[in-house]
This record gives structure tokens, C-alpha cells and sequence, in this order.
């Protein structure tokens, strides 16, 4: 029965976020239930109002990529793993980007998401120095950049609703072969702030 119950857990959370991306919050919650092909009395047992659905999605997202982070801190080679875990953050918020601009407007953090993302910050943080100590990423690369090249992808694929993930992913590859190619050379300014990554986002819809 527990892992049933978990199984109708993990279908309705899956259903949920991908329900939310294309069609928003308020999307029947009959049709969630149908996509993860349980009752609508299950869906409501397990999450009694529609807000416990919607942080559970969020929850499910922001763990999701934790572990991913964990997965790329411990890989044998640095930039391997730098580069595979961008991938992945970028794969990530191309199939929510509805569901993020949603989550923004209204879901407040609860303790557990802030506890998510402070240790993503860290395994950002980790996986970033890891490349670094290695020479395989530029010395005044920190963890503002990773948000800002995540922005830059993230925003090819809004912008462009037609691009093939071949396509984008084609423009991740060449802007990871400019960062490594340039590990040995300054910048030519100083990197941005954490303050100026975050007004970028805000000036272009991120």
C-alpha cells in the first residue's frame, strides 16, 4: 500500500508540473488526475487543495535538481560535470518555463524549498571550484555567471518556440567550448554581480 501510495504520489506530482507548464495554475484538476490515471478522490487525498499540489511540484522540481547537482559534484572529471549539470538545469527549465513564471507569481518559499536551494547553491558553488581547481574553467567564473549563461539558454529556447532541442543544445555546446577555450585569458571587464545577473533576469522576463 506504501508504495502504491507513493507511486500515485510521483504520477500526480509529474502530471501536475507538466499540466501547469502548458495550460497554468488553473487548469481542472480533474484533467491532472486523468493524465496520471488515478481517481480524482486519490488526487484529493493526497493533496487535499490545489496550493499543497502545486508546492509539491515545485518541491519535486528544485530536489530534482539537487540531486543532479550531487551527481555532477562527484563525477570523475570536473568539467564533465559542469557541463553535463548546465545541461540539465537548462533541460529542466525549457519543459517548466510555464510552471516557473507561475511559481514566481505565487508561491511564497516554504522552509524546505529554501533548504533545497541553499544546497543547490552550495553544489553549484562546489561544482564550479571542481572546474576551476582543475584549469578547465576561467578563474573569475562564479556562481552569478552559471545563473546568467542558464538565462541566456533558457531565454533562446522561450524566445524561440519552434528551436529543436538539437538546436538549442547545439548553442549550449558552442557557448561551453567559448568558456573553456577562454579559462586562460581575463575577462575583459569584471564579471557581473550577483545584483546585476539578478536585474538582467528581471529586464528580459526571467
Amino acid at each position: 500500500m506504501r508504495r502504491d501510495a507513493q507511486r500515485n504520489r510521483d504520477l500526480l506530482v509529474a502530471a501536475a508540473r507538466r499540466a501547469f507548464a502548458a495550460r497554468g495554475l488553473d487548469v481542472p484538476l480533474e484533467d491532472v488526475a486523468n493524465e496520471a490515471g488515478v481517481s480524482i478522490g486519490t488526487l484529493y487525498n493526497r493533496f487535499p487543495t490545489r496550493g499543497t499540489l502545486v508546492e509539491a511540484a515545485l518541491a519535486d522540481k528544485v530536489a530534482g535538481m539537487v540531486a543532479q547537482a550531487e551527481t555532477a559534484a562527484t563525477m570523475a572529471d570536473p568539467w564533465d560535470g559542469f557541463a553535463w549539470f548546465l545541461a540539465r538545469c537548462c533541460e529542466t527549465q525549457a519543459a517548466d518555463r510555464g510552471y516557473n513564471e507561475l511559481c514566481v507569481r505565487v508561491l511564497p518559499d516554504t522552509p524546505e524549498i529554501d533548504r533545497l536551494k541553499a544546497r543547490g547553491h552550495e553544489l553549484v558553488q562546489v561544482i564550479v571550484d571542481r572546474a576551476q581547481r582543475a584549469g578547465q574553467l576561467r578563474a573569475d567564473f562564479h556562481d552569478g555567471d552559471f545563473a546568467f549563461v542558464l538565462w541566456s539558454t533558457t531565454t533562446i529556447i522561450d524566445a524561440t518556440a519552434s528551436t529543436s532541442p538539437e538546436a538549442w543544445r547545439r548553442y549550449l555546446a558552442f557557448l561551453l567550448d567559448g568558456l573553456r577555450a577562454s579559462t586562460a585569458h581575463p575577462l575583459p571587464g569584471p564579471p557581473l554581480s550577483q545584483d546585476e545577473v539578478a536585474d538582467a533576469m528581471r529586464n528580459h522576463g526571467g
